[in-house]
């Protein structure tokens, strides 16, 4: 029988590459989206070419119901759930004193509300089951903090809390709660960067390169293994040595 995965923010860059290499790894993959339909269907159909099975689920995960709706969703379409991976997020960056009220509490709702909801309903799962694994992704941002990115950095921040808490509070169940941390990743908006914003990002990289999705994916796919059977509360950074 299959694992079965739930990856938010799965339709594109790093879920995308979760959500691929879980299938790899023998993962049945609940694809979640919120606006993007058309990208989640084409990861599903890259998951079932892996052989396993996928599914695309929409949620706005900012909402608590839906949350809930999404994780029972999941549950119900494979038939249970193994490990959740809460990397749905959203940035809205601006300068600490031109940051609107908006600003600020949508980045939190759909960076931090979201991996609260989606970990509080995985949970309530995981107990009855006597195991699980749940991943967030935070950022190197909520380690270090970062100009015109307060919201962002705190949600991060935030998850990294949450992180530590729900691991101390599960961990007699037989589950795992762990958070990666990426640094700069390539991705579509890295893509439209030029050269010499690129140079300089590298820079402050020790490593002198910018991560790939794929990095960020090799250690999900480790923290959802047996292999992470007694690894818990901890924050992974993934940023070739650049918060270091």
């Amino acid at each position: 029988m299959s694992l079965v995965a739930l990856v938010t923010g799965g339709s594109g860059g790093i879920g995308r590459a979760v959500c691929l290499r879980l299938a790899k790894e023998g993962y049945d993959v609940a694809v979640h989206y919120n606006s993007n339909a058309e990208s989640a269907e084409r990861v599903c159909r890259e998951i079932e070419a892996l052989g396993q099975r996928a599914v695309a689920l929409q949620a706005d995960v900012s909402d608590a119901t839906a949350c809930a709706n999404l994780v029972q969703s999941c549950i119900d379409q494979f038939g249970g759930l193994n490990a959740l991976i809460n990397n749905a997020g959203v940035t809205a960056d601006a300068l600490l004193m031109r940051m609107t009220n908006e600003q600020y509490h949508k980045v939190i709702a759909s960076n931090l509300d979201s991996c609260f909801y989606c970990t509080r309903e995985a949970v309530n799962h995981f107990a009855r089951e006597k195991r699980g694994k749940i991943v967030n992704i935070t950022s190197v941002v909520g380690l270090t903090g970062n100009a015109g990115q307060c919201n962002y950095a705190a949600s991060k921040a935030g998850i990294v809390g949450l992180t530590k808490s729900a691991a101390k509070e599960v961990a007699r169940w037989g589950v795992c709660v762990n958070a990666i941390a990426p640094g700069f990743i390539e991705t579509a908006m890295t893509d439209q960067m030029n050269d010499l914003a690129k140079d300089a990002m590298k820079k402050s990289i020790p490593m002198r390169r910018l991560g790939t999705p794929d990095d960020v994916a090799a250690m999900a796919a480790f923290l959802c293994s047996d292999d992470s059977a007694y690894v818990t509360g901890q924050v992974f950074v993934v940023d070739g040595g650049m918060a270091m």
